[in-house]
């Protein structure tokens, strides 16, 4: 061997070990960071902790109209127990309404004060997300999920003018989780990205401040998450229990069925059709396409309803899809059509919010859209619109006044007097026979538009149909509204 090769291979073996060192001493760097980090926290022989305070919670996609920010309800009590080893998490809320009147937030405005309950555990649908979730929520789990993680790294960096020790590591839909830990050894921050099937790749960020000691354990006592860019949860802590009892288990019975049942379809006059199986939906056929009315929920609810919809219509393409609303249960499925070459027929402020979102990227979950990109075509609307062919016909009026979303529509068909309408009237299994104790300001307000159009209608199709499939005649929402 030359000396030029013995050199050549002495600088290799030089450079291979110091590589070697440099990753070695990286993950004890950041081994000795999450123990710096846990013992500052005093959370060495943490197994579970149960915290309760107070604040408000906001719903994600929800929002009156385009531009307001995720609805507000107020939290009057809130206790989350967690055990950070199964994981497991028990969480418990009395809410209110946080907005007088009440503007977007659901299907139905709080009425006095509503209990939520929610329990997570094994075999629970939310399990395998658990971690991940605890990880945006408590810093504890989140210095367990960087100590578990193959690919923790550790790096100084300054944020808004201070100094941070930043872990980052990879959560399960492969976004890198960031933390930042201050001076302190406590985490301030944590950031990452979710996929939202309406809004793409979208920040998720929880800010941890105010830490106190409880019982040996350091908490933040103001803890603010956001999505999207709006809050989702502000809670400000009062009581922390280290190591509380924490006996969690899933709710008894079957599992619930993956996904949605399949699309069902029932004839509602010449060439119309209701789809079951999900929210609901119309297929009409027109003399040289179909009309959808509601794309709601899901791509993969839209994909069924497609589905459906060409096999009782074959041989023809879906021009057209109704959007009733912007909310996201009810434009979750929009970009489905949209991939299918189909126009958006919406309300006008709908539009712009469309054409900004659907340009995100959808890179942690990719959707047809997002693999076959398509320039979205709209038609929109007013106070009122009228489709037809010449012979079926469909009126899309405006609702005024009208609390849960500024842009909302309903859709009347004349020949068959059906009106299909969506979170105005929620009826349940069983039809009530005597008027409710309280009138919900969305039912009254869709009951005075139906009067103030004068329409004709003799049943009803909610998009949040009753689970047991009735049918629900127009009388059932007089009844709502006290006139039955």
């Amino acid at each position: 061997m030359t000396k030029k090769w013995i050199v050549a291979l002495s600088l290799v073996t030089l450079l291979s070990g110091a590589v070697l060192s440099w990753a070695a001493g990286t993950q004890q760097d950041a081994k000795t960071v999450i123990g710096s980090a846990t013992n500052a926290l005093g959370a060495g022989s943490l197994k579970t902790i149960e915290y309760s305070g107070s604040g408000f919670d906001f719903v994600l996609g929800q929002a009156p109209n385009p531009s307001a920010p995720w609805p507000k309800f107020i939290d009057k009590t809130y206790t989350r127990v967690v055990d950070l080893e199964a994981p497991a998490s028990r969480m418990q809320r009395i809410r209110t309404q946080g907005e007088n009147p009440p503007r977007g937030g659901g299907q139905q405005p709080v009425i006095g004060e509503q209990t939520q309950n929610q329990v997570i555990a094994a075999g629970s649908p939310q399990a395998a997300a658990l971690p991940d979730d605890l990880a945006m929520t408590l810093p504890y789990s989140f210095l367990r999920s960087a100590a578990a993680a193959k690919d923790t790294t550790v790096k100084p960096v300054s944020k808004g003018g201070k100094k941070y020790t930043v872990l980052t590591f990879s959560a399960s839909n492969k976004a890198p989780i960031i933390g930042y830990l201050n001076d302190q050894n406590m985490l301030e921050m944590v950031e990452t990205k979710i996929d939202n099937n309406v809004l793409g790749d979208i920040a998720y960020e929880t800010a941890f401040n105010d830490y106190k000691d409880f019982g040996g354990v350091k908490f933040p006592t103001h803890i603010v998450q956001k999505q999207g860019g709006y809050p989702v949860l502000d809670l400000t802590v009062t009581s922390v229990k280290p190591n509380a009892p924490a006996t969690i288990t899933a709710p008894g019975g079957p599992a619930p069925a993956a996904g949605l049942p399949p699309a069902t379809s029932e004839k509602l006059g010449d060439g119309v059709w209701l789809i079951l199986g999900g929210y609901a939906a119309i297929v009409e056929d027109f003399k040289d396409y179909i009309v959808v009315i509601e794309g709601g929920q899901s791509d993969q609810r839209s994909e069924a309803v497609i589905a459906e919809a060409k096999k009782l219509v074959p041989n023809k393409p879906i021009r057209y899809v109704v959007n009733t609303h912007q909310h996201f249960d009810h434009s979750g499925g929009l970009r489905a059509y949209v991939a299918e070459g189909a126009t958006i027929v919406t309300h006008q402020i709908n539009k712009p919010y469309y054409e900004k979102i659907w340009a995100n990227p959808h890179s942690l979950s990719p959707d047809k859209l997002s693999q076959n990109p398509k320039k979205p075509k709209f038609e929109t609307m007013t106070e009122k619109k009228i489709m037809t062919d010449g012979n079926h016909v469909i009126e899309l009026y405006h609702l005024q006044d009208f609390g849960h979303n500024d842009g909302m529509i309903i859709a009347y068909l004349p020949k068959e007097k059906i009106l299909l309408e969506a979170d105005g009237f929620n009826p349940p299994v069983q039809p009530a026979t005597q008027p409710p104790a309280t009138i919900s300001p969305y039912t009254a307000s869709l009951a005075a538009n139906v009067e103030r159009l004068k329409l004709d209608v003799q049943r009803i199709i909610p998009v949040h149909y009753p689970a047991d499939n009735r049918k629900v005649p127009f009388a059932e929402l007089q009844r709502a509204v006290g006139k039955g």
